[in-house]
This record gives C-alpha cells, structure tokens and sequence, in this order.
C-alpha cells in the first residue's frame, strides 16, 4: 500500500466538530472558541494546584502536572528509596525497581504504624483473600502453600547451624 499525502479538507468527516450545533461542549463552553481561535491553546500557568508537600519529580519532566497526588508523601526508608529511584530516567531500571522496593517497605512501614498505635492489621481482609478464598480456592491454597513454604525455608536457612560446635571461653 503506497502512503500518498490527501488534502484533509477533502477526507469525509473532517471538520466534524466545528459545526456548533454538534458541539458536545456546547453548553459548558461560552463563548464558543475554535482551536483555531485561540491563539495560545498550548498555554497553561506553572501549577495550577499550589505544592505543599514534598513531590518527587522525574529527570524528564522537572515540572509537576496541573493536578497531582499529595496524599502520601515520601516518609521514612520507604521514602528515602524513593528519592534514590527519581535520580533515575524513567527508561532506567534503577528508577523502577527501586519503586517497588519502596512500595514493598512501605507496607511494612504501615502494618507496624499500625501495631504502634495499638492497632493489629486485618491483612487477611485487607489483601482480599475472602474473596480469593471463594472464588478461586485452587490458586488461594497454592499462594498460601508457596508462602509457607518460602517462610519455613528462610527460617531454616537463617537458624542452621552448619554443624560447628560454638566454644565460648570464659
């Protein structure tokens, strides 16, 4: 198939939108402006949600986006990874695989601001495995088997001795 160039004026369709009685937006946008008309479509202020917390941004973008998330700003070890990654392109792996690390961290960091403030933590109902329980038993009882197994194995490992006698001189 040759790729020839066509004049968009003559494509069917085209200009579609510029009828105002078949503007969607109609009622909501007064007046009426075509891109065409507006002379700076491509403008918009530096922020326009004002930066309270520390934000974590990419190397590729050192702006922040008109509206972001501030709900959870970077705390703690989780929060020191994360500052690790961001000095990362977003192609890099050092940039992802620490996030997730982060993220990892970060859940132990909650389960124990949890326990600290005298709190114990569903995890059985917050991880959803009621649900998995019923609806895909199969697959809940080989997670749970694996994670046992993966447990016992560390312990063991972690506690052996490897057969040395440990002599302590008094």
């Amino acid at each position: 198939m040759e790729n020839t160039l066509r004049d968009p004026q003559k494509l069917p369709g085209w200009g579609i939108d510029a009828n105002p009685e078949n503007d969607p937006t109609y009622p909501m946008r007064e007046p009426r402006m075509n891109v065409s008309q507006d002379l700076d479509s491509k403008h918009r202020p530096a922020s326009l949600q004002p930066e309270d917390v520390e934000l974590l941004k990419s190397i590729e973008r050192p702006t922040v986006s008109a509206v972001f998330g501030e709900s959870a700003p970077p705390v703690g070890l989780s929060g020191l990874i994360r500052r690790f990654a961001f000095k990362y392109s977003e192609s890099h792996y050092g940039h992802w695989l620490p996030l997730l690390l982060a993220d990892r961290v970060n859940v132990v960091e909650g389960i124990m601001e949890d326990l600290g403030q005298g709190k114990v933590p569903n995890i059985f109902a917050e991880k959803g495995y009621a649900a998995e329980w019923k609806h895909n038993r199969t697959a809940f009882v080989a997670k749970m088997a694996t994670i046992a197994a993966v447990t016992v194995g560390s312990i063991l490992i972690l506690t052996r001795d490897n057969g040395k006698k440990h002599k302590y001189r008094y």
